[in-house]
């Protein structure tokens, strides 16, 4: 059980570089000054899951199947009016999760420190001005704590290039600290690199490299389906069915640029920018026109009416603010460094698109209920058939993700430490896995054939489909003399071959 007492003073640093360790395997240093926690001074260098080596653990070289974690070149630099003096030690400490409460001490029961103190000190168990630590009880030979200081009037400090063995699978930390309070201004330099056995791919991040090339072959096959009936039947193809077929295009690519960059990223180490920023741009876009044709779906657009009417210039303005909300919270999540992003930054970017996914679901299942009733009420039984069936899945789609929600608000603030990271590729997973299951299904739902034209909008249609209100509309009834009921009577025959009662009687022969 995790005593708060013990581990208070890594809580905030962990909370405040959450997300370092989407950067990538190489972490590198431009001049990272050291933030003051506690009594010590610190810069995070690093948080990954790495798997254990495959190769003989007693072995110390680095091969192909090794994990490893490699500095190279780090080095430390103060001001040139700061240097004229020997400093204490800066250290830098790499400790697996699990033993984060081997790093720091207390005196006589009191707050917990993790530099060493003079009380400290007096009880022989550190030397002042150093970390604390104690060995991990599973491992003795853990934490790795190792530094470096500078002589004299020295300006510059430079660790010496080692490499340190991954031999048990785990989420491993790495922090630079100091405890020298005359060492003002201080920054590193240098880079990090973070191997796993098999690649560079940070280890909460390698299962997604899989399940991407899975999806991808699952939107092949589907492609595959959808293209061969279009090809078939494109003579009956109306514009919902070209909406759908942009749809899978674009997600075919999405995946595809998506196994790339975890590729290129898990052979070089280094996150490839431009692969990155193409695959977020396409699946922004593809979310964005799969919300757009939904709702004009849920709205009878090339089904029950032919345009939107005034409802289009609205329907391209939500779709253009969720795509550029989107594509901003994508971009500083994947692309490039982003390990400046607070909990609170993050926070402001993720709520104005959760909004909008609400308020797309709200008008979406508003429309449904109002075109559901309009066809109930003409007695279009083909149509509304499949709108049932429509709705249905958006229902089951809706209640999944509520139920997801939950379930990852759970999971994240019961994993502060990112005990968890194994696992942690599920939740990205979840989403990709229901957006295509719903695209199945509506590709099911409308999918090509010699009858698709029964379900497309035709002229013969009610009129009522064309006007934008949403709620239908009782008719009172009024009396009626004899002359109009013969009037009525006259007149049917000639309606009867262009009016929409024949529509409606055309389509339930059909069935």
């Amino acid at each position: 059980m995790l005593k708060l007492r013990d581990s208070f003073f890594f809580l905030p640093i962990f909370c405040f570089c959450f997300v370092f360790f989407v950067d990538g395997s190489v972490h590198e240093y431009n001049g990272e000054k050291f933030v003051g926690k506690g009594n010590a001074f610190v810069v995070h260098g690093g948080s990954e899951g790495i798997y254990s080596s495959f190769a003989d653990p007693y072995n110390v070289t680095a091969t192909i199947g090794d994990s490893y974690i490699r500095f190279e070149k780090v080095t430390f630099r103060r001001p040139k009016e700061a240097a004229n003096f020997s400093s204490k030690a800066i250290q830098a400490v790499v400790f697996e999760v699990e033993d984060r409460d081997t790093i720091g001490g207390s005196a006589y029961g009191g707050q917990r420190a993790v530099c060493c103190t003079a009380d400290l000190a007096k009880l022989g168990v550190c030397l002042e001005g150093e970390v604390i630590y104690r060995p991990s009880t599973e491992n003795p030979n853990w934490p790795k704590v190792f530094g470096i200081s500078f002589n004299g009037d020295d300006e510059v400090a430079t660790l010496r290039s080692r490499s340190i063995k991954i031999t048990k699978t785990g989420m491993y930390n790495l922090y630079f600290i100091h405890c020298d309070v005359n060492l003002k201004d201080l920054t590193v330099e240098g880079k990090t690199i973070w191997k796993n056995p098999n690649g560079y791919l940070p280890g909460r991040m390698a299962p997604l490299m899989n399940f991407y090339g899975f999806m991808s072959l699952a939107f092949v096959i589907l492609g595959i389906f959808w293209f061969s009936q279009y090809a078939r039947f494109w003579r009956e193809i109306f514009p919902l069915q070209n909406c759908i077929t942009l749809v899978i295009t674009l997600g075919m690519l999405e995946m595809a640029l998506w196994y790339f960059d975890y590729a290129e990223f898990n052979e070089s180490g280094i996150r490839p920018v431009g692969i990155t920023m193409w695959a977020v741009s396409f699946g922004t876009i593809k979310r964005t026109v799969s919300w757009i044709i939904i709702l004009m779906v849920s709205m009878g657009y090339g089904v029950v009416r032919p345009t939107l009417g005034g409802l289009t210039s609205k329907v391209i303005m939500l779709g253009a603010t969720f795509f550029l909300a989107s594509e901003v919270l994508e971009v500083v999540e994947n692309v490039g460094a982003v390990s400046d992003l607070s909990g609170k930054a993050r926070l402001f970017l993720v709520l104005p698109v959760a909004i909008l996914d609400a308020f797309f679901i709200l008008w979406i299942f508003t429309s449904l209920s109002a075109t559901l009733n309009k066809l109930q009420a003409r007695r279009m039984t083909v149509k509304l058939d499949i709108y049932r069936k429509f709705t249905n899945a958006l229902a089951v789609a809706v209640i999944m993700s509520v139920g997801w929600i939950c379930y990852e608000l759970y999971f994240k603030l019961n994993d502060v430490y990112n005990e968890q990271w194994q696992n942690a590729w599920i939740i990205p997973a979840f989403w990709q896995v229901l957006s295509f299951s719903l695209l199945c299904v509506i590709c099911v739902l409308w999918a090509p054939s010699q009858n698709s034209m029964r379900y497309a909008y035709s002229d013969e249609a009610n009129e009522d489909f064309d006007k934008d209100d949403t709620t239908l509309t009782l008719i009172k009834p009024s009396s009626t003399t004899m002359k109009d009921f013969k009037t009525a009577a006259e007149a049917r025959p000639v309606q009867g071959h262009n009016g929409a009662s024949n529509g409606d009687l055309e389509e339930d022969k059909t069935e």
